[in-house]
């Protein structure tokens, strides 16, 4: 009962947390907003209050702030939920959701409609992006050999993909692409939730939610292949079935966030770290650890993105890569020493 009683306690200030920098990051901007008129605005339009507040402010934050501070939210959880399976699926500490090439062939895909102009305004970038992931998942899954290819094949199939993919983008936009397309398309890269709205959140939102109750009920045999695949075998686990359905749910959800807002890398590597030192290697806990964290944590990068440089909005890309690239120097030393 104590157990029960502090594992809702917990929830509950995890959520206050992400509520509180959720109602931060709608206040930040051009102009300034208290955080108790952001909630009021909220509580005005579920109807539980029915506080006075200025228009413009009630304008600014559900026309443009909120929608991009929830879907930060739940990327942040969807990218660290999926860097948690693929580290756990490979045995590689070093894997994140891009080691499949997904962020590579959304890229190639979303060049393909802003500088080739494929579908002739018919299709839109993030569907090209969400396009170009799969075909990404698709040439990996065939290199692999689908079910029966192992991590370290898995691995190398990715490497593969991604550098044909990456090279394809590269062509189009020096070849086709004039110097503001390319800059457009670099900056989308790089991430940026500038450009999202409502639609967005409910799509990111429901992908996410179901991936993560997926994931939960793959609980135990995630904690199998920590013990390497002929161990989950031996336990009853269809490996190349259980591979096939984990890999293709964290594409689904990679590529729907790389479709809306580019490619943030780091996320998937640095969160499962920070939140299995905290709650430990079972994944009935380490996933739900890792989306609120994740949510968390990338709420708080595009805080920061908007901040760091006055007038100016670094891509979030950026802000990761300062936090990610210092902490994968220190997963090296450590796997270094361990060997």
């Amino acid at each position: 009962m104590r157990r029960l009683v502090a594992s809702v306690a917990l929830y509950l200030a995890c959520f206050a947390t992400i509520a509180l920098v959720v109602g931060i990051s709608v206040g930040i901007g051009d102009l300034p907003i208290p955080l108790s008129t952001t909630y009021a605005a909220i509580t005005n339009k579920l109807g539980w209050t029915s506080v006075e507040i200025s228009r413009i402010h009630e304008a600014v934050i559900w026309e443009y702030r909120l929608s991009r501070a929830l879907v930060a939210v739940f990327c942040g959880a969807g990218l660290a939920m999926c860097g948690a399976i693929m580290q756990a699926m490979l045995r590689n500490p070093l894997a994140e959701p891009y080691v499949l090439g997904i962020s590579a062939g959304a890229s190639t895909g979303a060049v393909a409609v802003v500088i080739l102009g494929i579908g002739a305004g018919a299709v839109s970038l993030s569907l090209g992006a969400f396009v170009g992931a799969f075909a990404a998942f698709f040439l990996v899954a065939i290199l692999s050999n689908g079910a029966r290819g192992g991590a370290d094949r898995t691995i190398l199939a990715g490497v593969a993909a991604a550098q044909l993919f990456n090279a394809a983008t590269s062509y189009v936009v020096t070849t086709s692409g004039n110097a503001q397309q390319a800059r457009d398309v670099m900056f989308w890269l790089l991430g940026s939730f500038g450009g999202v709205r409502w639609p967005d959140v409910g799509l990111v939102s429901i992908v996410v939610g179901l991936g993560l109750i997926c994931c939960l009920f793959h609980a135990r045999v995630l904690d199998a292949f920590a013990f390497g695949d002929e161990a989950a075998a031996s336990l009853g686990v269809n490996v190349g079935r259980t591979r096939i359905i984990l890999f293709a749910l964290t594409a689904v959800i990679t590529a729907t966030i790389v479709s809306m807002v580019g490619t943030i890398g780091f996320v998937g590597l640095v969160v499962p770290h920070a939140a299995r030192f905290v709650v430990g290697p079972l994944h009935a806990r380490l996933l739900p650890a890792c989306a609120i964290t994740g949510a968390i944590f990338m709420v708080l990068a595009d805080i920061a993105s908007r901040t760091l440089v006055p007038q100016q909005v670094l891509p979030i890309g950026v802000v990761t890569a300062l936090v990610g690239v210092p902490f994968f120097s220190v997963i090296l030393y450590r796997l270094q020493r361990a060997s």
